[in-house]
């Protein structure tokens, strides 16, 4: 993530890279539910306990994304009144954003702990998934901080200092599901993979289809899921 913000400030990707860099994450993270997770959570037929994981993560995810909104509506209309009134612009920060950044982050650190609780393979590949998803959300937060007046170095501190909260929830996931079996790991792992799902089809392919859409980006997509298809059977 900290890699991707120093690329933006120094060369920001164009829109149809950045686009590609995204469909390329969905496929590689779409790849990982579907050879490794799903296989896991079905093999234990565990209706009861997927279907309460399952709903869990929807929800959280849903919650989420409403409480993130409303801050960035309330930063928006802070900055408003600001340029109306006259006010000095201090570059004030897009806490809304950052928030919304930060707890995406902690969900990424904690899927990771819930990958490794499903074992060693699945969370390999989900890291490696997980860090070309924050290649490109490091580049995206970069570009906006750098939009908003800040200089270069505060935007990749400001970064990096986000970048600490996968720490955090990789440290919460490791602690808290190193013991989980049975059933309470399906829940577990049921969650994790309505929070993949939702982030593959409503976070990372609607930012990516923000740049129209071409063979070749929607290629992009196959390939990170055929790559990381393949690494999975011969890991």
């Amino acid at each position: 993530m900290i890699a991707g913000a120093a690329l933006a400030v120094w060369r920001a990707p164009g829109p149809k890279l950045r686009s590609a860099i995204l469909h390329f994450a969905a496929g590689v993270i779409f790849s990982v539910v579907a050879v490794e997770l799903l296989p896991d959570i079905v093999q234990h037929h565990a209706p009861y306990e997927v279907a309460i994981g399952f709903g869990l993560g929807v929800a959280t995810m849903l919650g989420l994304r409403y409480f993130t909104q409303r801050l960035e509506k309330q930063q928006e209309t802070t900055s408003e009144t600001s340029v109306g009134t006259g006010s000095p612009s201090a570059s004030p920060l897009p806490w809304g954003l950052l928030v919304a950044i930060g707890i995406d982050i902690l969900i990424d650190g904690l899927l990771l702990g819930i990958g490794f609780a499903a074992g060693a393979k699945e969370g390999t590949l989900l890291a490696i998934a997980l860090t070309i998803e924050l290649l490109s959300l490091g580049l995206a937060t970069a570009v906006e901080l750098r939009d908003g007046g800040h200089s270069k170095g505060r935007a990749v501190a400001i970064v990096a200092g986000t970048s600490l909260m996968l720490l955090v929830g990789a440290g919460i996931g490791n602690t808290v599901l190193r013991g989980a079996t049975g059933n309470l790991l399906e829940i577990v792992l049921s969650f994790g993979l309505a929070a993949l799902l939702f982030l593959v089809t409503e976070e990372l392919l609607t930012e990516a289809h923000e740049e129209t859409e071409t063979p070749l980006l929607t290629l992009s997509f196959f390939v990170g899921f055929l790559l990381f298809l393949l690494l999975g059977m011969v890991a």
